[in-house]
């Protein structure tokens, strides 16, 4: 299965609480963290809900 390397690249400051507590469902609590996450639907629900503030690779 393909993996997802979410990376967090704006603030959380100012942003909704349900943006706020999807970064931390999804392991990001700074600038510049990454996290490698399995390519399922309920990550990429997530990664919708904030992806003005992450950036999204495939990882192999």
């Amino acid at each position: 299965m393909a993996k997802l390397a979410v990376t967090q690249k704006k603030s959380s400051i100012g942003a909704l609480a349900n943006q706020r507590n999807t970064l931390r469902s999804l392991g990001l609590k700074r600038i510049g963290d990454t996290k490698i996450h399995e390519d399922r639907p309920e990550i990429r629900g997530m990664v919708h809900t904030v992806r003005h503030m992450v950036s999204v690779e495939e990882v192999k």
